[in-house]
Parts: structure tokens; sequence; C-alpha cells
């Protein structure tokens, strides 16, 4: 993009002298960066002048524009923040500071800053980083590590100023909208983090012009052939759509006309990856998806929204359970508008948004619009809100020092959908989906979470692994002293969800005796490498790998809550730090694809079963046929009951989905035995998914020792099952055999 243009949409209320500046901030970064391109081949500067044209066209205050345009000086010139201080003043070095990427990282020894684009032309073979050179992978895990620190310093400057964020936005939109110039194995990665973290923080900051934007960009590079499928159905229809949506907007025009409300009425255009989540959540092939056709309605005032609903719902039927009132109840990213679906008089389905144009803007532009509307002097105290709301969602964010584990809890405690919960007094709480009492008593007060011991939802005692739903109301039960227990934060219980919650336990242990909490590390430890069967652990690698001074140290950290077990197995795996039994046996011979293996042309996770009639094995040539409820019934091609099929619309391609490499591993359970135990256990490796081998029983003495063999994806899915399964009632211990 040419700077004329940029100058053209900035906005009307920026005066000579802002103008000016963004003019100067132009021409010093357009020198910084003289001799770089970009992987399109153009001038590096084309990439600034974009990021702050998308950032003009939100009005955001000049000082943004320019902060904007010099984003990446420091990072990739040898400019400093001194200089940017010295030309443009602290408030622009400061949003600089806050975007620009860090290169190095404490306690790891790295190149110069453009190392990892170095090591990458040296790795990459056939497009592909290869996975089994310990080198690589070692590199490529410091690399992660860099960019979640790079995101955990954004995130905290984001607590201080929104606006280093919308920032950082821009500059991911802008690329992704230029991601076909990068080579592929870095367009998939950088397309994923952008689903992970970038599309749902501009979700939660409710812009979403921007995230519509974000996700089908990602979508088109994580799932090229579901994305090229919808688009192509979408581009089939879409002269004839666009002239149905003509018709219906006219009618609508006509309507309000008459009742004599004013309403601006157009069609709402679908996004390919709405239409996918869409297609997911109901279970239903593209053609069944019923909000293809949207219109939006803006009005003047909220009166006016509610009036155009009751003269809509009087005309069409309503469609049962598609409608949501956002005015009355907003949604947690302060979302406000009218949803609502019908039967239109073709027999089809139209969705229909009812907003005023106010809420427009707060849809569109979500935190943003509060400079939208700055000029009138209204919209302070909301912006306030936001801010204070954001503020009081990241409050933990000082206590996580671990960058993966700081982006972790970003994704439940900031990103996650809310519930609210009550408590007995009517108090109402949010929290994130899925949270259980304990977050719940967290939430409340820390001291409550310390001595939380069970829970009452709407009156009746729950496990403390509940999931909280919106509604709900909770009584959390307390002991007079203690605190919390070290199970809590073991993952593979899903007791805790919130980091708010884990941060408040951690603080809890490392307040107790060092020795208490060496000595509890080592205990963990010791009992989890007993469980797993491991040997041959190198502890001083391991130690230096967390970069703890010692095993001693590493021990503490474990006891205290700082890392977790299933984090150590994870490394242990991912880089091949061990020997282990597990990981040198050869995958079970003939590994088959099972039912949750069949993958539906362009319906990712859709529930399959097969039919009764053909019984189709694999390596059958199959056929989908979707059913009302049940997702798709697979059968084979040649069954005589699809060869009669008259309704030919319902049915999908589907094929076998890639076999899943498993080991085979002994396990030994002891356990007082009692009504219902076994049933307990298949429950476990159930939801696991994992297919049983063989298995031996033997009671002696109310005493059962239970002997199995499972087929196992990796030692980290290991270990969640023993735990699992050692967490039962009447269950004393559960572990893995050695061979031999």
């Amino acid at each position: 993009m040419k700077i004329e243009k940029l100058m053209e949409v900035l906005p009307d209320n920026y005066t000579v002298v802002d103008r000016e500046w963004i003019l100067r901030a132009y021409e010093f970064a357009k020198e910084a960066h003289i001799d770089q391109k970009r992987a399109s081949g153009e001038p590096y500067i084309t990439h600034c002048v974009a990021v702050a044209a998308i950032l003009a066209e939100m009005r955001v205050p000049p000082v943004v524009v320019v902060a904007a345009l010099l984003h990446d000086t420091v990072e990739d010139t040898p400019v400093t923040l001194a200089d940017i201080r010295r030309e443009f003043g602290d408030e622009a070095a400061t949003l600089v500071d806050g975007v620009t990427k860090l290169t190095n990282l404490p306690r790891v020894s790295r190149g110069d800053q453009h190392a990892e684009e170095a090591l990458e032309e040296v790795a990459v073979v056939d497009g592909r980083l290869p996975d089994n050179d310990y080198a690589v992978q070692t590199d490529r895990s410091r690399r992660k590590d860099l960019r979640n620190e790079t995101l955990r310093k954004t995130f905290l400057a984001m607590g201080d100023d929104i606006r280093v964020v919308l920032i950082k936005l821009a500059d991911r939109l802008h690329n992704m909208r230029t991601l076909g110039h990068m080579p592929e194995y870095k367009r998939k990665r950088i397309a994923q983090e952008t689903l992970d973290i970038f599309a749902p923080l501009a979700n939660r900051l409710g812009i979403w012009r921007i995230k519509w934007e974000l996700e089908d960009l990602a979508f088109r590079y994580t799932e090229p052939d579901r994305y090229k499928e919808i688009a192509e159905n979408l581009a089939e229809r879409r002269k004839d759509r666009e002239i149905e949506v003509q018709k219906i907007t006219e009618r609508l025009k006509s309507i309000m006309e008459q009742s004599e409300i004013q309403a601006e009425v157009t069609g709402r255009p679908k996004h390919i990856f709405s239409i996918y989540r869409k297609m997911l959540d109901k279970g239903k092939p593209f053609e069944m998806v019923r909000d293809l056709r949207g219109v939006r309605l803006i009005v003047p005032d909220i009166p006016s929204c509610y009036a155009a609903l009751g003269v809509i719902h009087t005309r069409w039927r309503p469609i049962p359970h598609e409608f949501d009132d956002y005015i009355a109840s907003p949604k947690d990213n302060f979302y406000q508008s009218l949803h609502t679906a019908v039967l239109y008089d073709d027999g089809k389905p139209l969705e229909v948004q009812i907003r005023t144009a106010e809420m427009n803007q707060n849809a569109e532009y979500g935190i943003a619009a509060h400079w939208r509307y700055k000029e009138k002097g209204k919209r302070d105290d909301v912006y306030e809100q936001r801010i204070n709301w954001l503020r009081r969602l990241m409050e933990w964010r000082q206590d996580v020092e671990d960058a993966q584990e700081f982006v972790d809890g970003m994704k439940t405690d900031v990103f996650e959908d809310r519930v609210y919960i009550f408590t007995p007094r009517g108090d109402i709480f949010d929290l994130p989906a899925g949270s259980t009492p304990i977050d719940f008593a967290y939430q409340v007060h820390t001291e409550i979470g310390h001595r939380c011991r069970g829970a009452k939802v709407n009156g009746k005692l729950v496990g403390l692994d509940y999931v909280l739903k919106t509604g709900d109301q909770v009584e959390i039960l307390t002991s007079k002293q203690g605190g919390p227990s070290r199970d809590w934060l073991n993952a593979n219980l899903g007791l805790v969800k919130t980091q708010r919650a884990r941060s408040k336990i951690r603080t809890w242990f490392k307040r107790q005796d060092r020795e208490q909490n060496l000595s509890q590390g080592k205990m963990i430890f010791d009992k989890e490498l007993r469980r797993l069967g491991m040997a041959d652990v190198d502890l001083d690698k391991l130690a230096r790998t967390f970069d703890y001074k010692s095993v001693e140290e590493l021990y503490v950290g474990l006891g205290c809550g700082d890392i977790s077990f299933g984090r150590i197995v994870n490394t242990l795996s991912e880089v091949g730090k061990i020997k282990d039994p597990l990981l040198d046996l050869h995958p079970l011979p003939e590994a088959k694809p099972n039912g949750k293996a069949v993958s539906v042309l362009g319906l990712k996770g859709l529930l399959t079963t097969f039919a009764r009639c053909c019984n189709p094995a694999p390596g059958d040539e199959i056929i989908g046929y979707i059913t009302r409820g049940r997702g798709a019934t697979i059968h084979r091609q040649d069954c005589p009951n699809i060869l009669s099929l008259r309704d030919r619309e319902r049915v999908v391609k589907v094929s076998w989905g890639e076999p899943q490499q498993t080991y085979p591993a002994s396990i030994e359970i002891r356990a007082y035995d009692r009504q219902g135990l076994m049933g307990d256990i298949y429950n476990v490796f159930n939801n696991e998914g994992l297919n049983l081998l063989d298995i031996d029983l033997k009671v002696t003495h109310n005493m059962a020792v239970i002997h199995l063999i499972v087929e196992i994806g990796d030692i980290g899915q290991l270990s969640r099952v023993l735990t699992r399964i050692e967490n039962l009632p009447n269950v004393m211990e559960a572990h893995r055999l050695k061979p031999g």
C-alpha cells in the first residue's frame, strides 16, 4: 500500500499537525527499512503502511497510526527505542515496545534475531522440518518458547494499554492477507496460532470485523480442502442468493415503512469459517445449514428493535430455539443485537439481526468503537467498564512466569466463553466455560478456595470435578483450617480449570517450607516414574531443560506447583531425552481405523455410526447418509439400501481415516473389590478412546488384582489414564508393569 492511500483513509478529525506527524513517521520507517523486502518481493514499508491503514479505518488516535508505521523498526533495523522516544515521544515509543518481538530469552542462548529464519532454511527438507533430528527438535522448542514469551509480553502490555493489542491484531491481519507468499510449513503454524490466539482475542475485544477475516484467512490454510469445498458451494449459488436476498431486503423495507419503523435493511454476508463451525455444531452438511441467507436491520433506538422484531414475528413464523436477545443480556464481550430466524414465504429459513447504529459500530469495531464516538463525549464510561473487565479477567497475569502456561491461561481465562454462577445469596460471578466448584471458590475469595472441601450445586452434593453451567447456584463447603490439595494442580484430574485458581494454589504452596516442597516434589516425581515404569532418566539434563540449576530445585518447583509432572512427561516423550521401553516398542501390527477414524468430507468431528444392514469394515468402499439427530450412518457403497435410496441430497462422501499408531502397555491395578469397579475402569478407557487387548482379574480376600494390556498412543496418555484410574473409589494403586 502507498502512503497516499493511507492519507486518504485518515479520519476527518485528524489535524494538519497530526497528518504531518504521520508523514514524518512514514519517512523515518521508510529510511529504516530501505533495504528490506517482504516474502512477496515488495518493499517492507508497504506492510507498515497497510497496518497503519487498517487502524486508521478504525479511527484510532494519531499516535496509534504513528506507532503502526514504526512497529517493526526496533525489531528489524538498527533503530532503538531511544531513537523512537527522541523523535516521536514517550507514548509512541511505549506502543512500539509493546508490539516488538523478543529476540532473546532469559537463560537461553540464541544467535542473531534472524536465527529462526536461518535455521529453518538449513533444516527444511521437502518443505518440512525433520522430526527425528534432536538438535532441530530442541531448537524448535526454543523458538516456540520465544513466540510464547513474545505473546506474554504483548498481553502484559495489553493490561496497561489496549492500543498495543490493536496494533498487534492489525499486524497479524495484514500478515494473514499476505500469508500465501510464505513457505507451507510456516503457513500452517501461523494460521493455527491465528485461530488459537488472535481471532479469539479480536472476539474478546468485540472487534467482529477483524475476527471474521482472521478466521476465514486462517481456515484457508489449516483446512484447505474443507475451505475450498465450502467456498465453491457458496460461489455456485452466490448469484441466485444475491438476487434472493435483494428481493427479501426490498420486501422488509416495504413492511417496515408500512409499520412506520425507520430501518436500514442490508444483506448479511456469511463467512466461510462460521459456516464450517455451524456444520460442526449442528452435525449437518452444507445444504442443511439454515442461516446462509441473512439480513440485518439497523433501526434508530432500542424500542424500534423490539417493534421491528414484533412485525417480523407477526408476518412469518419464528423457528423454535433460534431467538436470542443480546440487548437485554449482552454477550460477555459487550455485543448487543436481536437474533431470530423465521420461515420465509418460500418455506426456507431466514436469519434476521436487529440492532441500532451504535450497536452495529460496537459489533464491528468492539473496544475500538470508543474512539469513533469520543468526539461526542458519551462513550468513556462504557470504555472504562470494558477495560476494567479485561483487567479483572487477567488479574492473575503477574503471577505466572512460564510463557506456555501464560498463553494457556489466556486461552482458558480470557478467550473461552463465560458461564454465570449464583451464590446462595443471589450474587452473580462469571467464570470461563468448563469451570469447576474449586474455580468458583477461588473467584469468591482466596481463603474460601484454600479451605474448599466440597460443593452443593442447586442444593445437591457434587464432586469437585463437576463442570458448572450458567444458572447453577453453588454453595462451597469449607473446613475451619487447612489448605489446598496438590491433586488440584494435577491436570489429569480436571479439578481446576482457571489460571486464576492455579496461581492462588501455587502461591499457597510456595509459602510452605522449602524442605517440605522438596520432599513432596521428590515423592511425586519418584511415584510417577515408578507408576509409568520409566528408567534411565537423566535428571541433571532434565533440570537444565526447565532452567533449574539442580535436580533439587526441580523437585522444589514440582512440590510447590511451579511445574507440573504432565509437562515433564510431555518433554521427555517429545524430545526423546529418555530411553523408555514404551518408545522402543514397535507399533501394534494391523492398526485398524475405528469408527472415530471415519472422516466425512467437509465435516470434521461429525458423529458416525456403522449401518447394521451391511456392516462395513476397514478397506470397504463406503458412503455416508445424514440422519436426523444421529450424524452420518456409514454404509458400504454396494449396500442395497443405499442403491435404492431416492433422497440423494443426504448422501455424503466419507473415507476411512488414518490408522493411529498405538503401543501395547501392561498395567496392574490393585483395589478393594466392590460392585461396579470394572465398569468404572472400562469407562476411563472408553473416555480416552483406548482399546483393551487382554485382561486378567483375580480376587483374593476381597482384594482385586487386575492385569490389563491396553493400546496406548504415548506416555502422556498413559500417565493420564493411570491417574484417573487411581482416583477411582477403592483403587489403591495403578501402575505400568516393566517388561519381563
